[in-house]
């Protein structure tokens, strides 16, 4: 079994009102990747893949890190849709979709809650089998050689913490809205699982000058 290393992506369109819309890099979300590939360059760390979901913001972000690993493509790494649980949210339930980062706060949690109580009818999946495929896909990898680094989002980190902590939905939840951009999430084989050495760590946006670019959204 060999440690993965989960990479949430770069910031993206976080002004965006649907899917399609917020699945693009900004310009900071480039730059934090490139700083990204830098560090683990200067850092001479070691792995022998590279996995990514199959959205645009986790393939452009492998690209500005500047690996020499060519990536493999795995739609079960791509992100839970907020965005369309939102607004089925608020269509089925009358739970207003938020306007201000505020708002973001208190009705992310919310929609977690009703989603995994399967509240939500037009949920693109459900909260069980999003579950599911997060962690059949992580075992996988696991269980590849040499250490993998995966792009990938905050709700499947989230998640992937919520099982290997047990965590309840609201924990996870809040895990989620802590979660940086191009952050580095570390799950490390130990006594025959696969437990948490390292999480949320942004080292390469740490000097005085890069403050600014460390964002959640």
């Amino acid at each position: 079994m060999s440690h993965i290393t989960l990479i949430r992506h770069g910031q993206a369109n976080s002004g965006a009102q649907d899917e399609a819309s917020y699945d693009k890099l900004s310009t900071l979300g480039h730059q934090q990747s490139a700083w990204l590939g830098a560090h683990l360059r200067a850092q001479n760390q070691h792995h022998t893949r590279l996995y990514t979901g199959t959205l645009t913001r986790h393939i452009e972000t492998a690209h500005a890190m500047g690996t020499d690993l060519e990536p493999i493509r795995d739609a079960r790494l791509n992100e839970l849709e907020y965005l369309t649980l939102a607004r089925a949210l608020e269509t089925e339930h009358n739970v207003p979709f938020p306007q201000d980062q505020a708002a973001f706060t208190t009705h992310l949690p919310q929609v977690f809650a009703a989603w995994q109580r399967d509240e939500i009818a037009g949920a693109p999946e459900r909260f069980a089998d999003f579950e599911k495929r997060v962690w059949d896909v992580l075992c996988e990898i696991a269980a590849g050689d040499g250490p993998a680094l995966v792009v990938t989002s905050g709700g499947l980190i989230s998640m992937a913490m919520r099982h290997v902590l047990r965590l309840d939905i609201q924990a996870m939840a809040q895990m989620a809205l802590a979660i940086y951009n191009t952050s580095q999430h570390r799950l490390f084989p130990i006594g025959g699982t696969l437990s948490p050495t390292m999480f949320n760590a942004i080292p390469h946006l740490e000097d005085p000058d890069r403050h600014y670019a460390q964002t959640h959204v």
